[in-house]
């Protein structure tokens, strides 16, 4: 059925294509995309890899060894497990050798700083940025330049290019 006229079957493969093209969320920003040739698989020597440890031994083990440089780690469990306090403490043990930017979309300052404080956790190359609009969040990420982004949490962050809900 036709969103515009509510007609059925009027649907045109031309009309898709408009449809699908004016919604693209993508977008040719060469900040953040770089055209690179796909490899055969046997043509890529696998070295080793550049670890960093996280201050959690339980984790590094999880993670082969630590955290690989470049890499995105999703952290996943039922509510009020700790992923939160997890994370925080891994930001403060990554901020000792690194500037790490923890983005909330889930809590306020304070109440981060609250757990911070009762971790011990307030180095002084962890910064803060509570926000879920992806745009502001990519925008702060430039002011900044930090080494490691921690994002708590993804399902609820949203962008202005998508015409969804957070987190899709």
């Amino acid at each position: 059925k036709c969103p515009k006229c509510g007609n059925w079957n009027s649907f045109s493969e031309e009309a898709c294509i408009e449809t699908i093209s004016r919604y693209s969320p993508v977008k040719t920003n060469s900040t953040y995309l770089t055209a690179e040739k796909p490899k055969k698989i046997k043509e890529i020597s696998a070295g080793c890899e550049n670890r960093i440890k996280t201050g959690s031994e339980e984790l590094d083990r999880v993670l082969g060894g630590g955290i690989v440089e470049g890499s995105l780690i999703l952290v996943g469990g039922d509510p009020g497990i700790g992923k939160s306090t997890l994370l925080l403490q891994i930001s403060d043990t990554l901020g000792k050798t690194r500037k790490v930017l923890y983005v909330s979309g889930e809590e306020s300052e304070g109440q981060i700083k609250l757990r911070a404080k009762r971790l011990k956790t307030v180095g002084n190359n962890l910064y803060m940025l509570t926000e879920t609009n992806v745009e502001k969040i990519l925008a702060g990420i430039d002011k900044l330049k930090p080494d490691v982004i921690i994002v708590d949490s993804i399902q609820t962050m949203y962008t202005e290019e998508a015409n969804s809900s957070a987190g899709s």
